[in-house]
């Protein structure tokens, strides 16, 4: 999986409207044919209509993040922001396909775009099964 960061959330960072360690995150899926853009998507808004539809388990807006950890990496220059795994459980028929899903600051003004995780093609999460994304984590370098 690849990770990517908005262009947005430098600035935000750097006048303080981001807080990690106490704002609500949340993590959407996109649906097939989005393509991230880091120049040009700032908020949830820009992004909300390339959502997948409220469906079989999925809920436009996405799961809550947990268990936020904010570490300093000075071995590779880096500040690593990880949350616990998210789950969706498909019922009545599949979730997705879907190429990558968005993070967001639920709680920031205009819900500003963290950043997209990738997953390399679109994934479908077949009915009576569970989705999870695992090992999530924003690097800012």
């Amino acid at each position: 999986m690849a990770t990517e960061a908005s262009n947005k959330i430098k600035y935000l960072l750097a006048t303080k409207v981001i807080d990690f360690a106490n704002d609500v995150f949340k993590i959407a899926l996109m649906a097939t044919g989005f393509t991230f853009n880091k120049d040009t998507h700032h908020g949830y808004a820009d992004i909300s209509g390339n959502e997948l539809a409220t469906a079989n388990g999925y809920t436009a807006g996405g799961n809550t993040l947990a268990g936020v950890g904010v570490v300093e990496d000075d071995t590779d220059d880096r500040t690593e922001v990880t949350w616990n795994n998210t789950t969706w459980n498909a019922a009545g028929g599949s979730i997705g396909p879907s190429p990558g899903a968005i993070i967001y600051d639920d709680t920031a003004a205009d819900d500003p775009i963290v950043g997209y995780i990738d997953f390399g093609g679109d994934q479908t999460q077949a009915d009576g099964g569970t989705a999870t994304i695992s090992s999530i984590e924003f690097r800012l370098s």
